[in-house]
């Protein structure tokens, strides 16, 4: 995620290292903290494989300033990573919301509702983070009220965010028309 993020913002504009950095950190949340040991070896690895370009030029306090620009490998690299999303990139939240969070970026309107369509696959199945051997638990089935109280916020946001993708592609006229699905959780 930390490449697609670093990609994904260089697309929208050329940008300083300490910049990439702040923005990484608003899109991954307060509770990841991304070290510059993460990024910065992340940076020289898309420099060498020539999809990041970096050039110096001189900073305020006369020190010279990094400034990083996707190359045209870097943005077919970007969108190959976001068309292709698939497996954890569609089932983990924070993941998907990286991926969502360039997901315009990809010109073809089919292609973008593609992988709206696994989320939502994905989605649809039914799930829980509590089983009875392998048959999951609803929250109608568990009596602890925090663990209920899980299942009760992530059906909530379930929900949201299934109703949510459903209406998008139907503005784009290729949403599947089943959706009576029954909640997973």
């Amino acid at each position: 995620m930390i490449e697609l993020m670093i990609l994904g913002f260089l697309a929208e504009r050329p940008q300083h290292g300490y910049e990439l950095r702040r923005r990484m950190e608003q899109l991954h949340g307060y509770a990841r903290t991304l070290s510059d040991g993460t990024l910065y070896p992340a940076i020289a690895r898309l420099v060498k494989a020539g999809l990041v370009r970096r050039a110096a030029e001189p900073g305020s306090a006369g020190a010279p300033r990094q400034t990083l620009t996707i190359t045209a490998a870097g943005r077919d690299r970007l969108l190959a990573r976001l068309r292709e999303a698939d497996g954890h990139d569609i089932t983990d939240g924070s993941r998907f919301f990286v991926v969502l969070s360039f997901l315009s970026l990809l010109p073809d309107r089919a292609e973008r509702d593609a992988v709206l369509r696994r989320r939502l696959d994905y989605l649809d199945q039914p799930a829980s983070f509590f089983y009875d051997g392998d048959r999951p638990l609803r929250a109608a089935d568990i009596a602890d009220p925090y663990r209920r109280g899980i299942l009760l916020s992530a059906r909530a946001t379930s929900r949201a965010e299934r109703a949510w993708i459903r209406e998008l592609l139907d503005d784009t006229g290729t949403s599947r028309t089943d959706t009576t699905q029954e909640d997973p959780l």
